[in-house]
Protein backbone atom coordinates (compact mmCIF):
# COMPACT_ATOMS: atom_id res chain seq x y z
CA UNK A 1 0.00 0.00 0.00
CA UNK A 2 0.70 3.90 -0.53
CA UNK A 3 2.20 5.60 2.33
CA UNK A 4 1.72 8.78 3.28
CA UNK A 5 3.28 11.99 5.35
CA UNK A 6 2.43 14.85 6.24
CA UNK A 7 3.92 18.20 4.98
CA UNK A 8 2.91 20.92 6.83
CA UNK A 9 1.44 22.37 9.68
CA UNK A 10 -0.54 25.54 9.91
CA UNK A 11 -3.27 27.13 12.01
CA UNK A 12 -5.44 29.93 12.35
CA UNK A 13 -6.45 32.04 15.86
CA UNK A 14 -9.13 35.13 15.50
CA UNK A 15 -7.08 38.32 17.15
CA UNK A 16 -9.42 38.52 20.12
CA UNK A 17 -7.96 37.83 23.21
CA UNK A 18 -10.23 37.10 25.97
CA UNK A 19 -8.87 36.71 29.66
CA UNK A 20 -10.25 35.31 32.45
CA UNK A 21 -10.30 38.52 34.44
CA UNK A 22 -12.86 39.42 31.55
CA UNK A 23 -15.11 36.06 31.88
CA UNK A 24 -15.19 37.15 35.06
CA UNK A 25 -17.07 39.83 34.20
CA UNK A 26 -19.81 37.90 32.59
CA UNK A 27 -20.05 35.06 35.02
CA UNK A 28 -19.25 34.07 38.91
CA UNK A 29 -15.41 33.00 38.31
CA UNK A 30 -12.22 34.23 38.66
CA UNK A 31 -8.40 33.90 37.17
CA UNK A 32 -7.20 32.04 40.30
CA UNK A 33 -10.31 29.46 40.08
CA UNK A 34 -10.02 28.84 36.38
CA UNK A 35 -6.19 28.05 36.37
CA UNK A 36 -6.19 25.92 39.14
CA UNK A 37 -9.16 23.87 37.15
CA UNK A 38 -8.04 23.73 33.95
CA UNK A 39 -4.48 25.40 33.46
CA UNK A 40 -6.69 28.11 30.91
CA UNK A 41 -5.08 32.20 31.23
CA UNK A 42 -6.87 33.41 28.08
CA UNK A 43 -8.36 32.23 25.03
CA UNK A 44 -9.49 33.30 22.03
CA UNK A 45 -13.28 34.26 19.96
CA UNK A 46 -14.13 35.01 16.80
CA UNK A 47 -15.84 37.32 14.94
CA UNK A 48 -19.20 37.02 13.64
CA UNK A 49 -18.15 36.63 10.21
CA UNK A 50 -15.24 34.47 11.44
CA UNK A 51 -17.51 31.45 10.75
CA UNK A 52 -16.04 27.68 10.75
CA UNK A 53 -15.46 27.53 7.44
CA UNK A 54 -14.07 31.13 6.98
CA UNK A 55 -11.28 30.10 9.88
CA UNK A 56 -10.58 26.80 8.30
CA UNK A 57 -9.51 28.30 4.97
CA UNK A 58 -6.90 30.79 6.64
CA UNK A 59 -5.34 27.57 8.21
CA UNK A 60 -5.16 25.76 5.40
CA UNK A 61 -3.90 28.72 3.47
CA UNK A 62 -1.07 29.33 6.03
CA UNK A 63 -0.16 25.04 5.62
CA UNK A 64 -0.13 25.20 2.34
CA UNK A 65 1.91 28.34 2.42
CA UNK A 66 3.89 26.56 4.46
CA UNK A 67 4.76 23.67 2.58
CA UNK A 68 4.46 25.27 -1.29
CA UNK A 69 1.30 22.81 -2.70
CA UNK A 70 -0.16 24.13 -5.06
CA UNK A 71 -3.71 24.22 -4.80
CA UNK A 72 -4.17 22.21 -7.61
CA UNK A 73 -2.29 19.17 -6.24
CA UNK A 74 -4.88 18.95 -3.43
CA UNK A 75 -7.86 16.49 -4.17
CA UNK A 76 -9.57 15.97 -1.25
CA UNK A 77 -10.45 18.21 1.62
CA UNK A 78 -11.58 16.88 5.43
CA UNK A 79 -12.71 19.18 7.88
CA UNK A 80 -13.59 18.42 11.25
CA UNK A 81 -15.41 19.89 13.47
CA UNK A 82 -18.68 19.68 15.83
CA UNK A 83 -19.42 23.37 15.83
CA UNK A 84 -21.06 24.06 12.56
CA UNK A 85 -24.29 24.84 12.58
CA UNK A 86 -25.21 24.62 8.30
CA UNK A 87 -25.68 21.01 7.60
CA UNK A 88 -25.11 21.79 3.49
CA UNK A 89 -23.24 22.74 1.42
CA UNK A 90 -20.98 21.13 4.29
CA UNK A 91 -17.77 22.86 5.58
CA UNK A 92 -15.12 20.95 3.31
CA UNK A 93 -16.86 22.84 0.12
CA UNK A 94 -17.07 25.51 1.05
CA UNK A 95 -13.35 25.50 2.21
CA UNK A 96 -12.90 24.17 -1.19
CA UNK A 97 -15.21 27.40 -2.73
CA UNK A 98 -13.08 29.74 -0.49
CA UNK A 99 -9.78 28.44 -1.68
CA UNK A 100 -11.15 28.66 -5.51
CA UNK A 101 -10.10 25.19 -5.70
CA UNK A 102 -11.59 23.76 -10.17
CA UNK A 103 -10.70 20.01 -9.82
CA UNK A 104 -13.31 18.86 -8.32
CA UNK A 105 -11.96 18.01 -4.92
CA UNK A 106 -13.72 15.25 -2.67
CA UNK A 107 -15.15 17.28 0.52
CA UNK A 108 -15.59 15.33 3.87
CA UNK A 109 -17.05 16.81 7.06
CA UNK A 110 -16.00 14.89 10.16
CA UNK A 111 -18.01 15.11 13.36
CA UNK A 112 -16.24 13.14 16.59
CA UNK A 113 -16.27 16.23 18.74
CA UNK A 114 -12.94 16.77 19.74
CA UNK A 115 -11.20 13.20 18.47
CA UNK A 116 -12.11 14.62 15.21
CA UNK A 117 -8.70 15.31 14.04
CA UNK A 118 -6.92 12.04 13.98
CA UNK A 119 -9.98 10.50 13.13
CA UNK A 120 -9.65 12.68 9.52
CA UNK A 121 -5.63 12.26 9.58
CA UNK A 122 -6.46 8.33 9.69
CA UNK A 123 -9.53 8.70 6.74
CA UNK A 124 -7.09 10.53 4.59
CA UNK A 125 -4.05 8.34 5.08
CA UNK A 126 -6.38 5.11 4.40
CA UNK A 127 -7.51 7.17 1.33
CA UNK A 128 -4.06 7.66 0.21
CA UNK A 129 -3.04 4.17 1.12
CA UNK A 130 -5.18 2.67 -1.28
CA UNK A 131 -4.90 5.23 -4.36
CA UNK A 132 -8.15 7.20 -3.83
CA UNK A 133 -6.41 10.40 -2.56
CA UNK A 134 -3.08 11.73 -3.56
CA UNK A 135 -2.68 14.95 -1.22
CA UNK A 136 -5.17 16.14 1.35
CA UNK A 137 -6.16 19.09 3.19
CA UNK A 138 -6.79 17.67 6.60
CA UNK A 139 -8.43 20.73 8.93
CA UNK A 140 -10.21 21.08 12.47
CA UNK A 141 -11.72 23.86 13.08
CA UNK A 142 -14.43 25.22 15.58
CA UNK A 143 -16.55 28.23 16.70
CA UNK A 144 -17.35 27.48 20.30
CA UNK A 145 -18.39 30.26 21.59
CA UNK A 146 -21.33 30.25 19.02
CA UNK A 147 -22.43 26.79 21.50
CA UNK A 148 -21.82 28.24 24.64
CA UNK A 149 -24.19 28.90 27.70
CA UNK A 150 -22.54 31.79 29.33
CA UNK A 151 -24.21 30.93 32.17
CA UNK A 152 -22.82 27.66 33.05
CA UNK A 153 -19.49 28.84 35.18
CA UNK A 154 -17.96 25.11 34.55
CA UNK A 155 -18.13 25.16 31.24
CA UNK A 156 -18.10 28.45 29.62
CA UNK A 157 -14.35 29.00 31.04
CA UNK A 158 -13.27 25.89 28.69
CA UNK A 159 -14.32 26.86 25.22
CA UNK A 160 -12.52 29.16 22.46
CA UNK A 161 -12.06 29.05 18.62
CA UNK A 162 -9.68 28.78 15.85
CA UNK A 163 -8.23 26.65 13.18
CA UNK A 164 -5.25 24.41 12.50
CA UNK A 165 -4.89 22.30 9.16
CA UNK A 166 -2.04 19.59 7.95
CA UNK A 167 -1.19 18.68 4.19
CA UNK A 168 -0.72 15.08 3.90
CA UNK A 169 0.45 13.69 1.17
CA UNK A 170 1.76 10.31 -0.65
CA UNK A 171 4.70 8.97 0.13
CA UNK A 172 7.32 5.87 -0.62
CA UNK A 173 7.71 5.53 3.10
CA UNK A 174 5.31 5.39 5.89
CA UNK A 175 5.36 8.56 8.03
CA UNK A 176 1.95 8.18 9.83
CA UNK A 177 1.35 5.11 12.04
CA UNK A 178 -1.92 3.09 11.75
CA UNK A 179 -4.60 5.12 14.09
CA UNK A 180 -5.58 3.76 17.25
CA UNK A 181 -9.38 4.79 17.89
CA UNK A 182 -12.53 3.82 19.61
CA UNK A 183 -15.95 4.73 21.84
CA UNK A 184 -16.80 4.44 25.25
CA UNK A 185 -21.10 4.57 23.75
CA UNK A 186 -21.88 4.30 27.41
CA UNK A 187 -20.22 7.75 28.22
CA UNK A 188 -21.91 9.42 25.13
CA UNK A 189 -23.71 11.65 27.42
CA UNK A 190 -20.68 12.97 28.93
CA UNK A 191 -19.89 15.41 25.98
CA UNK A 192 -22.81 16.62 24.28
CA UNK A 193 -24.52 19.55 22.39
CA UNK A 194 -27.54 18.80 22.21
CA UNK A 195 -31.12 20.27 20.31
CA UNK A 196 -32.60 19.97 23.83
CA UNK A 197 -30.19 21.91 25.90
CA UNK A 198 -30.66 24.84 22.79
CA UNK A 199 -27.48 23.60 21.28
CA UNK A 200 -25.04 24.44 24.13
CA UNK A 201 -22.39 22.90 24.91
CA UNK A 202 -22.35 20.75 28.37
CA UNK A 203 -20.83 17.54 30.01
CA UNK A 204 -19.97 16.03 32.84
CA UNK A 205 -16.28 17.32 33.74
CA UNK A 206 -15.85 14.92 37.04
CA UNK A 207 -16.85 11.57 34.40
CA UNK A 208 -14.43 12.56 31.93
CA UNK A 209 -11.44 13.61 33.99
CA UNK A 210 -12.07 10.25 35.68
CA UNK A 211 -11.76 8.42 31.93
CA UNK A 212 -9.15 10.24 31.06
CA UNK A 213 -6.68 10.12 34.02
CA UNK A 214 -7.53 6.46 34.48
CA UNK A 215 -7.47 5.19 30.64
CA UNK A 216 -5.64 7.76 28.23
CA UNK A 217 -1.74 6.11 29.17
CA UNK A 218 -2.96 2.69 28.12
CA UNK A 219 -4.33 4.13 25.21
CA UNK A 220 -1.28 6.13 24.30
CA UNK A 221 0.61 2.81 24.69
CA UNK A 222 -1.63 1.50 22.64
CA UNK A 223 -0.72 3.69 19.76
CA UNK A 224 3.06 3.85 20.23
CA UNK A 225 2.96 -0.10 20.06
CA UNK A 226 0.59 0.39 16.93
CA UNK A 227 3.52 2.97 15.31
CA UNK A 228 6.36 0.45 16.67
CA UNK A 229 7.61 2.88 19.35
CA UNK A 230 9.04 2.82 22.85
CA UNK A 231 7.96 5.46 24.86
CA UNK A 232 11.50 6.75 24.88
CA UNK A 233 11.42 7.27 21.23
CA UNK A 234 9.02 9.87 21.03
CA UNK A 235 10.00 13.53 20.93
CA UNK A 236 6.71 15.42 20.74
CA UNK A 237 3.21 14.67 22.81
CA UNK A 238 0.07 16.92 21.49
CA UNK A 239 -2.78 15.68 23.42
CA UNK A 240 -6.32 17.30 22.82
CA UNK A 241 -5.95 20.64 24.63
CA UNK A 242 -8.97 20.77 27.15
CA UNK A 243 -7.19 20.17 30.90
CA UNK A 244 -3.46 21.42 31.69
CA UNK A 245 -4.35 18.72 34.57
CA UNK A 246 -5.04 15.90 32.29
CA UNK A 247 -2.11 17.00 29.55
CA UNK A 248 1.06 17.30 31.95
CA UNK A 249 1.06 14.27 33.35
CA UNK A 250 0.69 11.84 30.28
CA UNK A 251 4.45 12.17 29.54
CA UNK A 252 5.01 10.84 32.50
CA UNK A 253 2.56 7.95 33.20
CA UNK A 254 3.48 6.71 29.93
CA UNK A 255 7.02 6.56 30.32
CA UNK A 256 7.67 9.64 27.91
CA UNK A 257 9.04 12.39 30.35
CA UNK A 258 11.85 13.12 27.95
CA UNK A 259 9.16 14.56 25.11
CA UNK A 260 8.15 17.89 24.58
CA UNK A 261 4.42 18.81 25.52
CA UNK A 262 2.22 21.09 24.28
CA UNK A 263 0.18 23.11 26.76
CA UNK A 264 -1.34 25.02 24.49
CA UNK A 265 -4.59 25.40 26.16
CA UNK A 266 -3.08 27.50 28.37
CA UNK A 267 -3.83 30.66 26.09
CA UNK A 268 -5.97 28.68 23.85
CA UNK A 269 -8.35 27.38 25.96
CA UNK A 270 -10.23 24.24 24.26
CA UNK A 271 -10.72 24.74 20.82
CA UNK A 272 -12.20 20.73 20.46
CA UNK A 273 -10.88 19.07 16.67
CA UNK A 274 -8.74 22.40 15.86
CA UNK A 275 -6.81 21.97 19.09
CA UNK A 276 -3.97 19.43 18.18
CA UNK A 277 -3.12 21.31 14.96
CA UNK A 278 -3.79 24.42 16.29
CA UNK A 279 -1.28 23.09 19.20
CA UNK A 280 1.28 21.54 17.05
CA UNK A 281 1.45 24.70 14.68
CA UNK A 282 1.90 27.12 17.01
CA UNK A 283 4.66 24.47 18.76
CA UNK A 284 6.35 24.33 16.04
CA UNK A 285 6.99 27.90 15.28
CA UNK A 286 8.21 28.42 18.47
CA UNK A 287 10.67 25.29 18.64
CA UNK A 288 12.92 23.84 16.57
CA UNK A 289 11.09 20.41 16.44
CA UNK A 290 13.85 18.39 13.47
CA UNK A 291 12.01 17.15 10.43
CA UNK A 292 11.08 13.25 11.23
CA UNK A 293 10.92 13.77 15.02
CA UNK A 294 8.07 11.25 16.30
CA UNK A 295 5.20 13.19 17.38
CA UNK A 296 2.03 11.57 18.97
CA UNK A 297 -0.92 13.05 18.49
CA UNK A 298 -4.23 11.62 20.51
CA UNK A 299 -7.65 12.75 21.34
CA UNK A 300 -11.03 12.13 22.90
CA UNK A 301 -14.25 13.87 23.11
CA UNK A 302 -18.28 13.78 22.33
CA UNK A 303 -19.32 10.05 21.75
CA UNK A 304 -16.93 9.15 24.08
CA UNK A 305 -14.94 8.99 21.47
CA UNK A 306 -11.06 8.77 20.92
CA UNK A 307 -8.24 8.42 18.01
CA UNK A 308 -4.43 8.74 17.63
CA UNK A 309 -1.58 8.06 15.50
CA UNK A 310 2.06 9.23 15.42
CA UNK A 311 3.37 11.08 12.86
CA UNK A 312 6.95 12.18 11.94
CA UNK A 313 7.30 15.81 12.18
CA UNK A 314 7.29 17.85 8.59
Amino acid sequence: MIGSRVLSVGHYQPPRVVTNHELAEIVDTNDEWIQRRVGIRERRWAAPEETVDVMAAKAARDALQKSGTPITDIDTVIVATCSAFDRSPNMAARVALSLGMQNNPATIDVNTACSGFPHAIAIAQQAIAFGSTKTALVIGSEKLSDVTDYNDRTTCVLTADGAGAMVVTASEDQQISPVVWGSVPEMGDAVRIERSNDDKFAQNGQAVFRWTTTQLPKIAKEILARAGLEPQDVGVIVLHQANLRIIEPLARKIGAEQALVATDVTESGNTSAASIPLALSKLMESNPIPSGTPVLMFAFGGGLSYAGQVIQAP
